[in-house]
């Protein structure tokens, strides 16, 4: 009899332990390596890629952060499964209007641009980036 009480308070014990173990859901976030190199045709150099770690939510809500704080996005839109694209305005030292647009690809790369005009200039900012993992706290 003490035998079978033993057993049963040993596997009353494990059971307590497990309940007592927190159970850690997936990280809500994708890490993201994001690439930007601005173009302006006609120009002899192109400004260097520009390089951050970006945490975002699994399922985008807006485009990638910009480097200019006055950047406004509107209309973003997912497009079938794969794509998104947008609207941006941005009113600091150089203001622009343009258009962006993601293509994401199966193997968890996404490539892209924004087009924009400044002061009657054309120019594109090519977009690309790759899923490194998962994060907490995505950025919205």
């Amino acid at each position: 009899m003490i035998k079978h009480w033993q057993g049963g308070a040993i596997a009353a014990g494990i059971l307590v332990l497990f309940a007592l173990t927190p159970v850690r859901a997936d990280a809500p976030g994708v890490l993201w390596q994001m690439t930007s190199q601005m173009m302006i045709p006609g120009m002899p150099f192109s400004p260097r890629p520009n390089s951050v770690k970006v945490c975002t939510p699994a399922a985008w809500t807006a485009p990638p952060p910009s480097n200019d704080p006055t950047c406004v996005n509107t209309n973003f839109q997912r497009v079938g499964t794969n794509k998104v694209t947008w609207a941006m305005q941005c009113s600091g030292e150089m203001p622009m209007t343009g258009t962006g647009e993601i293509t994401f690809a199966a193997d968890g790369t996404y490539s892209g641009a924004i087009n924009a005009t400044a002061d009657g200039m054309s120019m594109q900012i090519v977009l690309s980036g790759k899923k490194l993992g998962s994060c907490d706290n995505p950025i919205n």
